[in-house]
């Protein structure tokens, strides 16, 4: 155990953990960051960032999160790359427990651990991954403009990607495996009021095609087990996605999907002194950028609840 407590440590690396670092770092909190498992989050699987500011050529998704490390770390952020494996909230010094078991204190916590995109879980998914087969059509829709794509899904995510995808795509295929939408009822009007979206109804996705880069899908009735093929060069996921946030359970306040509950106007869970920011608690944007600023206002609220309590 180390025996230092620290100002502040950061779980969860991504453009809201190293935001949150960097901002913490600059402000004298010292602060600790680990990166878990998947250093940097989603955008380690994203080729090409071309939505956020300061980039105008774009960016590799690993590339960004590097700068990113390098930026916390110029501050003196110290990163470590290892996976919490549980917390202790219970006092108002709080406790964090390594994978490695190594323990540490710290008066506050920002809490960046993300979500995760649910996947179809086809071999063809993987071989075919940032080839044409995304999960975020507001990130990658813009490389499929005027080409045809399917948007996998039933429920609102897939609607809302349709319906963006719609704007840009001469046609938009999606692929529904029951005999309705689970979307809210607004988002069917959209969905079945938009002329260039097809619903595939009872239809699963056997293969998705392509060597380099997507061309279409092989997919099935499942009602009548006919098999048929969709020329498309985008495949959209949409499925939903899992907050990463199943060690907090027993701590925080979350929606019935995970995402952890922050303030109105703030980033503050229900316990003192532990923050939460990006996707682990934004089911709505899920973007880069708006992570980024959460991981921001995690940092500031940190900061200012330590000079309310004159820890600093």
């Amino acid at each position: 155990m180390s025996d230092d407590i620290r100002l502040c440590t950061i779980i969860g690396s991504g453009p809201a953990g190293y935001t949150a670092a960097i901002y913490a770092a600059r402000a004298g909190m010292n602060p600790l960051l680990f990166t878990g498992k998947e250093p940097g989050g989603q955008l380690m699987i994203t080729n090409d960032v071309e939505n956020y500011p300061g980039y105008p050529d774009g960016v590799l998704g690993p590339q960004m999160m590097a700068d990113f490390q390098k930026q916390a770390e110029r501050f003196g952020t110290e990163v470590k790359s290892d996976m919490i494996a549980s917390v202790d909230f219970s006092g108002p010094i709080h406790t964090v427990t390594t994978e490695s078991g190594e323990v540490f204190k710290t008066h506050t916590i920002v809490i960046s651990t993300g979500a995760s995109a649910k996947w179809l879980g086809i071999d063809s998914e993987k071989k075919l991954m940032n080839k044409g087969v995304s999960a975020c059509a507001v990130c990658d829709g813009f490389f499929y403009k005027n080409m045809d794509v399917i948007v996998v899904g039933g429920g609102d995510t897939a609607a809302e990607e349709a319906t963006y995808l719609a704007k840009l795509c001469p046609k938009v295929h999606l692929l529904v495996r029951r005999d309705e939408l689970r979307a809210s009822k607004i988002m069917q009007k959209r969905v079945l009021n938009t002329k260039n979206i097809t619903v595939h109804w009872n239809t699963q996705t056997v293969e998705i095609l392509g060597e380099e880069e997507v061309v279409g899908a092989r997919v099935i009735n499942r009602v009548t087990n006919e098999e048929s093929t969709i020329d498309a060069k985008g495949f959209f996921v949409a499925i939903g996605h899992k907050p990463n946030t199943d060690i907090f359970k027993d701590w925080l306040d979350m929606n019935e999907s995970g995402y952890l509950i922050t303030g109105a106007d703030n980033t503050s869970t229900k316990i003192k002194g532990v923050f939460a920011s990006g996707d682990a608690q934004d089911h709505i944007y899920r973007q880069a950028v708006t992570a980024a600023g959460t991981g921001c206002m995690a940092a500031l609220d940190a900061e200012r609840y330590l000079a309310a309590n004159e820890i600093i």
